[in-house]
């Protein structure tokens, strides 16, 4: 589904990826990208069952593969913040504490040398709080640097997993496409690496 967003005076078109609609080129060949910033947003449940309960908090983290076989996790957990000058050239901005009703976290992804990149996986998890995704009614926005804004709704929750595998981002040699996941996993960001037979090594400060 596409719609129109107005921003600045400027209306700007924004892709929202579905069931019926789940992928879409988010690079071409010979386009010119930069930093692709992706950016979670969320109540932290102000009404409701969480009047009676801690406040939900999600934290956004990926997966990554480099095409040079590299694998990590970038997250706030374990502070694996990442970098965008150095491998693997993804930074998540920090862990939002702040305590807002709505809040929000951003992470930058340099697709300046898609290339550079096999396939990340954003997920985001329950952190604090009652694991009710339809309380926190989450949505994952990709701004690119050239092309439309991509909304994922992290919709058709399931009750009690505390981890959401959100959008795979994939390079098939014709530049980037990302693809709506919204697999809801009961279990930590491990539990998500199985499902996806992405083949990381976890300890116990990372996982």
């Amino acid at each position: 589904m596409v719609s129109e967003q107005q921003s600045s005076g400027v209306h700007l078109p924004k892709v929202t990826l579905s069931k019926a609609t789940p992928s879409i080129n988010l690079t071409k060949p010979g386009e010119q990208q930069g930093v692709l910033r992706v950016n979670l947003n969320w109540s932290r449940g102000a009404k409701g069952l969480f009047r009676r309960s801690k406040p939900v908090d999600l934290d956004l983290g990926c997966l990554y593969e480099l095409a040079n076989g590299a694998k990590g996790v970038v997250q706030a957990v374990g502070e694996n913040f990442g970098s965008l000058q150095d491998e693997p050239h993804i930074q998540l901005d920090g862990d939002d504490r702040s305590g807002a009703v709505t809040a929000g976290e951003n992470m930058h992804i340099d697709l300046a040398r898609p290339e550079l990149f096999k396939r990340i996986l954003i997920f985001a998890f329950i952190y604090e709080g009652v694991p009710n995704w339809a309380a926190a009614d989450g949505v994952v926005t990709l701004f690119p640097s050239n092309g439309p804004q991509v909304e994922v709704r992290l919709d058709s929750p399931v009750s009690g997993a505390r981890s959401c595998a959100i959008a795979l981002l994939q390079n098939n040699g014709r530049g980037i496409t990302v693809h709506r996941e919204v697999q809801y996993i009961n279990g930590t960001q491990r539990h998500i690496d199985e499902a996806y037979r992405w083949g990381m090594q976890w300890n116990s400060a990372s996982k």
